[in-house]
């Protein structure tokens, strides 16, 4: 039979019915169980009609047999046969011979890329939290710096005013203040020692430690 897009399938099916009125099943009909088989190979053959070739040997056959059960079932009604349409099942659905393989190139091909699609979403579904956590770390840790960094310069600018205001009422006393508090920390870290010039006069000069002892009688220097 042709496919919606106009290629060539062979298709076996099989349909199970029951007789739900005997009366009917003996007296509307000559010969149900054909009108049965003539009804499926229409249906069939219609559902087929509308659907490529690549949706009936792939991944669409499951739909494909509920659409022709679906109208079996109304066709049977219409004809009022005294059946009941049981199971819609299709069997081999094959392109012809001299292209067979070339169809079960296409169809492995497609399996492939759907397998490598679900692979793909699964790593994805495995690193995109862990990356989302990271994510989220980071603008954690920033909004903290961000935080200290604030409230520090806050600070340093609450500190600058005050003395700001200190200095306006007391220059010289302000002025004279941050001079000895920038020494104290200036000088805090400092190698070398101050010493005023009255006080040097009674302090024994320093000696330095590394210097080479004076040689012993009859060496010589």
């Amino acid at each position: 039979m042709l496919t919606g897009d106009e290629n060539i399938v062979y298709a076996d099916m099989i349909v199970q019915y029951k007789v739900n009125d005997p009366y009917k099943f003996l007296f509307n009909a000559v010969n149900p169980p054909d009108t049965v088989k003539k009804a499926s190979e229409a249906a069939l053959r219609e559902i087929v009609g509308k659907t490529t070739i690549d949706e009936i040997l792939t991944l669409e056959r499951a739909a494909i047999q509920d659409s022709i059960s679906v109208l079996l079932t109304q066709m049977i009604a219409m004809y009022d046969l005294g059946v009941e349409i049981v199971n819609v099942q299709l069997q081999d659905v094959e392109p012809p011979a001299p292209v067979a393989n070339a169809f079960k190139d296409v169809a492995s091909a497609r399996e492939d890329k759907q397998k490598l699609i679900n692979e793909a979403e699964g790593h994805r579904n495995e690193i995109l939290p862990k990356a989302e956590g990271e994510a989220k770390a980071v603008i954690e840790r920033a909004n903290a710096y961000k935080e200290r960094v604030v409230k520090e310069a806050q600070g340093e600018a609450a500190r600058f005013k005050k003395i700001l205001e200190s200095y306006a009422k007391a220059k010289e006393i302000t002025r004279t203040r941050l001079y000895l508090e920038t020494l104290e920390e200036v000088l805090a870290e400092a190698r070398k020692i101050l010493v005023d010039e009255g006080a040097a006069k009674a302090t024994v000069p320093y000696l330095p430690l590394n210097v080479e002892p004076a040689p012993r009688r009859g060496e010589a220097k």
